[in-house]
């Protein structure tokens, strides 16, 4: 296992863990990282005609169902649907800490490692496309900031990156910097506390 996996399964809590007891609609992700000493991380732009988050950049993932027993249940379940990964090809490291995005849902990470260079088969009803970058990138200072946004009549402070003429911000955005800070000390600072709402 490389230094970075060995970080990464040391800051996150895996132990078989449940959904938790939230009101708010819940969803898990994939956050899929290919086995290689510098992972590169699967990102896909989401088709236009969604009615969340339609042509943000996002990790594969979606919705739970009543019959997913665990957030990796509908990571998993949800990477098969969008990017035809087979359900036992991710190696969990761990989960981070449910995150909330602006629309009110209460999102899982689930962190994997997956074999490098695995072939998507997208789904084009959920993803326009899906491509990789380095983890390590999203450690640089000068790719991320923090935008001051009004939501609902609240200022909040949102992380974005700029990456190759794309904007990844919310949710994705967090998520990618909490795992640079795991990862590589990067040290990225998170004004906001995720685990509530706008």
């Amino acid at each position: 296992m490389s230094a970075v996996f060995e970080l990464i399964s040391q800051g996150l809590p895996l132990d078989g863990l449940q959904w938790d007891s939230s009101q708010r609609p819940q969803a898990a992700v994939l956050v899929a990282l290919s086995d290689e000493e510098s992972p590169r991380v699967m990102l896909g732009r989401r088709t236009r005609h969604l009615r969340h988050h339609p042509g943000e950049i996002a990790f594969p993932g979606g919705k739970r169902e009543e019959t997913d027993p665990t957030p990796w249940a509908t990571a998993l379940r949800e990477a098969a649907e969008e990017v035809g990964m087979p359900v036992d090809t991710p190696r969990p490291l761990g989960e981070l800490s449910p995150l909330v995005t602006r629309t009110g849902f209460e999102v899982h990470p689930c962190v994997a490692v997956v074999p490098p260079g695995f072939d998507p088969l997208v789904d084009v009803r959920e993803f326009e496309s899906v491509f990789t970058q380095p983890l390590q990138r999203f450690a640089a200072r000068d790719l991320f900031r923090l935008e001051s946004i009004e939501i609902e009549g609240r200022l909040r402070m949102v992380p974005h990156y700029d990456i190759d003429g794309d904007n990844i911000w919310g949710v994705t955005a967090a998520v990618l910097a909490l795992l640079a800070n795991i990862a590589y000390d990067a040290r990225l600072e998170l004004h906001r506390d995720w685990s509530v709402a706008p």
